[in-house]
């Protein structure tokens, strides 16, 4: 105890009537909350130590615990909030940066909410999607300008390498280290079921999941971790990770602690040694040095693998995605500001970046304006929530999303904010042998199989209502949204009318 010492923000309540003493709340725990005192027979709880991931609660045999938030707060104040004070304290106690991982939980506007999707009614029929072809593929890429015809009429189909994808959605990059092998495997098993792709995030592939190959795409990042020649070969596109959304403008680090065993071995690092990657590429200080590491990776595969590049969403995306374009890179990716991660620098999370929403639509007109669009696919990710996002993304000029959130929540991920500490007690973001198997991944890939099937049944309905029958009528087509509680400068970027129009 001492001046800085609060009250936990979490409190476990623990029904006595029901508790057995079974001791499961103390096993499944990792973060030691739960303790048997054996002279009184009775579960003690240290509350400081929770972090609400509600294992206990869901694992409890008799339905004896529930966690609840709280109620002794530090007084009201409307300018120093509880969280910042107590932010504070701590980094006057320790002296250190603030840590964080997950995505921006703060409430700033999360646009998907503000745009609504235009229905058909009787001028423009609906389509009834279990009854009509409804086409969600598509294939990312650089595409041709014009269609053109050989001597004989046929069509030219000598198109740039592609990702072909039966439905706008892939798996965000998440290193093998940040997430455990289990999960890596999930993924990986889904994204060859759905026929989708799978991001192996800056760590490398670890030898077992170069079977999946052909859905795999391979990040090189500025550690080039686990970076060699095999490895840029066994996927089916290479993304230079530039920045991500949950840290615009600074590099990655996986803590030590997590560089152990097989994961070191795939980093090709020293165990036990923090796994740093600058801020900048240290080759790369222009787009014309982007554009030679582009071109580096598409000799070095023999210009059989589509270049993707992954920015940060900022505030000049726009002129940065513009020059993108220009490099040689097939794909842009954009990552917004409500991206997650394993842990990034709080102050950094949550004040640096843009949201996704209005990168993708300044993008899209940019390039549109410029008459460069068919350079470059657009995918981004950021907060990608539900089928709904996929749809207004694409609207806004999307050609495919990311999800990493949202799939780490079919896995069991109950969003308690603490991977930086690799504990998680659902077995995703750890390392730790007795954490790692709580996920199965024979269970866990048939769930993300699940969602992913269920968000393209619900792509299917949401066009329908449109009376779009095919991904490639609605990329870009504004016309299909509008805008409510939104400023006049908000629906000039996103250039879609407000609802009433």
């Amino acid at each position: 105890m001492g001046i800085e010492y609060i009250y936990p923000e979490f409190e476990v309540v623990r029904n006595s009537d029901r508790c057995i003493k079974c001791g499961v709340c103390q096993r499944q725990c990792a973060n030691e909350v739960h303790k048997l005192d054996e002279d009184l027979n009775v579960m003690l709880s240290d509350e400081a130590k929770c972090v609400n991931c509600q294992r206990c609660v869901a694992l409890c045999p008799t339905r004896a615990l529930k966690i609840v938030k709280s109620d002794c707060r530090l007084r009201e104040n409307a300018n120093w909030s509880d969280s910042t004070i107590k932010e504070v304290y701590k980094q006057a106690s320790s002296g250190g940066v603030l840590l964080s991982s997950m995505g921006n939980p703060n409430p700033l506007p999360v646009y998907w909410d503000k745009i609504l999707i235009n229905a058909s009614q009787v001028t423009n029929p609906p389509i009834d999607p279990l009854r009509e072809p409804m086409e969600t593929a598509v294939f990312l890429g650089k595409k041709p300008e014009k269609i053109e015809r050989d001597e004989n009429g046929n069509i030219k189909c000598d198109l740039a390498p592609q990702i072909n994808l039966p439905v706008p959605i892939m798996f965000s990059a998440m290193s093998y280290g940040s997430i455990s092998y289990n999960a890596h495997e999930s993924l990986a098993r889904a994204a060859r079921e759905l026929g989708i792709c799978y991001n192996t995030g800056e760590g490398g592939l670890h030898k077992d999941f170069y079977e999946y190959g052909p859905n795999t795409i391979v990040q090189v990042a500025s550690g080039r971790f686990g970076v060699h020649e095999n490895y840029l070969n066994a996927g089916a596109a290479i993304e230079i990770k530039m920045g991500q959304g949950a840290k615009p403008g600074i590099g990655g680090h996986l803590p030590g602690a997590k560089i152990v065993g097989d994961v070191s071995k795939t980093r090709m690092i020293p165990e036990g040694s923090d796994a740093i990657s600058p801020a900048p590429h240290h080759d790369i200080y222009s787009i014309e040095d982007l554009r030679q590491l582009v071109f580096s990776l598409k000799e070095a595969t023999n210009y059989k693998k589509p270049i993707i590049v992954k920015v940060a969403a900022v505030h000049n995306i726009a002129a940065i995605a513009s020059g993108i374009a220009r490099s040689g890179a097939d794909i842009i990716a954009i990552d917004g500001f409500r991206g997650g991660t394993g842990a990034a620098p709080t102050r950094i999370r949550d004040n640096v970046g843009i949201p996704i929403e209005l990168a993708l639509a300044s993008v899209d007109q940019r390039l549109r304006d410029e008459g460069i669009r068919n350079n470059v696919s657009l995918v981004v990710g950021g907060s990608i929530r539900c089928a709904s996002d996929v749809v207004k993304a694409i609207a806004l000029g999307a050609d495919a999303c990311y999800i990493a959130t949202s799939a780490l929540l079919a896995l069991g991920c109950h969003l308690c904010r603490t991977c930086q500490t690799g504990k998680c007690n659902w077995g995703i973001a750890t390392q730790r042998p007795e954490l790692v198997k709580r996920l199965n991944p024979d269970i866990g890939y048939q769930r993300l199989v699940n969602l992913v099937t269920a968000w393209q049944h619900e792509i299917k309905e949401l066009m329908g209502a449109m009376g779009i029958n095919s991904i490639e009528a609605l990329k870009g087509n504004r016309l299909m949204l509008r805008g409510v509680n939104m400023t006049e400068k908000e629906l000039e970027i996103f250039n879609i009318s407000h609802a009433g129009e």
